[in-house]
């Protein structure tokens, strides 16, 4: 279970290094934001571009700009957030140049969960050769879906439950309201969990417990328990088919945090500190 209060002061712990950081100057400053979210956003690039020397252009470009403009951040709102927000452009044009993208996400009563009289059968031995194939081919369905997410979908889900940026940090980033940023979010999430569940074996779905309207405001009240980073407390009360949903939810987000995994290669860690570290040239 994730503590707000344990979650609170880690966060002032990470913005007090980082405001000790920006007293330093960028010098320091973002050579620090290199360690801390290089590798994550590499990860993110190597995703999204069509190659590994686009994906390192991308890493190099975020940097880069960071390097150039820090005078203009001066020290305002949260580096981390700063620093996603020039990732988070540089990908959307980047995907501006593309042809092929997805245009529109399916409708919502095409990804709630509670229709139907099947739901995919979770009760198995994560050990075992089967569900190691089983997690395999989820993984790859959570690739392809996360492909075809319209990019208005696809950035909230990825800054949030990949890079882990708040949802009013989220809305900052990409210039659109909270509401605007849950709606994406919520609906992105259940698409990729519709994804993750169809490599699982189904099995008949018992009868509801309650009716289908209960059923969606416990499935709201879980999805803002993910926005906020805490577990949601519902053990006691939800039913199996909800239980269920539940269950592949939390999958659906760790599972996309182990794809979106990377490690900054060392020679472009290297030439990016060249270009950025103490010395570097303000050009």
């Amino acid at each position: 279970m994730v503590d707000p209060e344990g979650e609170k002061e880690e966060n002032q712990g990470f913005m007090s290094k980082e405001a000790s950081a920006i007293r330093e100057g960028r010098e320091t400053a973002i050579p620090r934001l290199l360690e801390e979210h290089g590798s994550r956003l590499y990860g993110l690039a190597t995703k999204l571009c069509a190659s590994r020397e686009e994906a390192e252009d991308l890493v190099q470009e975020v940097f880069l700009q960071a390097w150039r403009k820090w005078d203009h951040f001066e020290g305002r709102g949260d580096p981390m957030a700063w620093l996603w927000t020039i990732a988070a452009r540089a990908c959307q044009r980047l995907h501006r140049r593309k042809s092929g993208e997805p245009k529109h996400m399916v409708s919502l009563d095409e990804l709630l969960p509670f229709s139907g009289d099947r739901m995919a059968a979770l009760d198995s031995d994560p050990r075992s050769p089967l569900d190691e194939e089983i997690m395999r081919e989820a993984r790859e369905n959570l690739r392809e879906a996360i492909a075809r997410l319209p990019m208005t979908f696809r950035m909230p889900l990825i800054l949030k439950d990949i890079i882990g940026l708040s949802v009013l940090q989220i809305s900052e980033v990409l210039g659109i309201k909270e509401a605007t940023v849950k709606t994406r979010l919520h609906r992105a999430r259940l698409r990729l969990r519709q994804a993750l569940e169809q490599a699982f074996p189904s099995r008949e779905a018992p009868a509801p417990v309650f009716s289908k309207q209960v059923c969606l405001d416990l499935l709201r009240s879980k999805q803002e328990a993910l926005d906020r980073g805490v577990e949601f407390p519902a053990d006691d009360v939800i039913c199996e088919r909800c239980r269920t949903v539940f269950e592949t939810l939390d999958m659906t987000r760790n599972v996309c945090r182990d794809i979106f995994r990377g490690e900054l290669p060392g020679e472009l860690r290297r030439r990016l500190l060249e270009r950025i570290g103490p010395g570097a040239s303000a050009d």
